[in-house]
């Protein structure tokens, strides 16, 4: 008889371990619908053509196909797991727009799939807990002092202690970077955004690669 061997990156939980999860997933959705963000579920497929618009992602994709399907054909309707929630989101609310109240409170729980060789504390397969809010036009600016609140008190609900809650907001990158003379602000904030993976020497190889100077990369890290 063959040896069964776990699926790396696809964890599964023993029955006292998925009590905790659903403990979990439960307080998240009871604070999250106490302050008013209704509960939606979005396909777990969505187009590649969608999905590869987040640039360097599309690497992670898993992209579905039938066993039978020719591989030289051409498919216009090629599907890939989502890899995070927001991209579906933002089709979701595209699509269904006549259907909504605005502002669009949301909260969404769901799996998720990224085709990355995981490390320690990663998987390929996961839970992914959203909440956003989605206006016409622009959106009022207490909405994004809210999140932050009601992150807290979720935590504040669950015994995991101490916690920090660290809050970025990309335009202060992106100014920045222009600041110094970085034009291509998407690709630095990818770049950068791999620090704590690959370490400041990789960093820097990487934005020299793409353009920097020794010294615009010093800065920007």
């Amino acid at each position: 008889m063959s040896r069964i061997r776990p699926l790396s990156g696809f964890p599964e939980l023993l029955p006292s371990q998925r009590l905790v999860e659903q403990y979990v997933l439960d307080v998240l959705r009871e604070t999250f619908e106490l302050h008013g963000f209704a509960n939606i579920e979005t396909r777990a497929v969505e187009p590649m053509s969608q999905l590869a618009r987040k640039g360097e992602i599309d690497k992670e994709i898993y992209v579905l196909r039938r066993l039978s399907a020719d591989p030289a054909a051409a498919d216009p309707d090629e599907l890939g797991l989502h890899f995070d929630l927001t991209v579906p989101f933002a089709r979701y609310v595209l699509e269904n727009a006549g259907h909504l109240a605005f502002p669009f409170r949301r909260y969404q729980i769901q799996k998720v799939w990224r085709g990355e060789r995981p490390q320690e504390g990663r998987f390929r397969e996961f839970t992914q807990a959203d909440i956003d809010v989605v206006d016409v036009g622009e959106l009022a600016p207490h909405f994004e002092a809210e999140m932050p609140l009601v992150i807290a008190e979720a935590f504040a609900r669950l015994p995991i202690g101490q916690f920090r809650i660290q809050v970025n907001n990309r335009k202060i990158p992106e100014g920045f970077y222009l600041g110094i003379g970085l034009t291509d602000v998407a690709r630095t904030l990818r770049i950068v955004d791999k620090l704590d993976k690959i370490g400041p020497q990789k960093v820097t190889a990487l934005l020299i690669e793409a353009g920097a100077t020794p010294e615009q990369a010093e800065h920007a890290l």
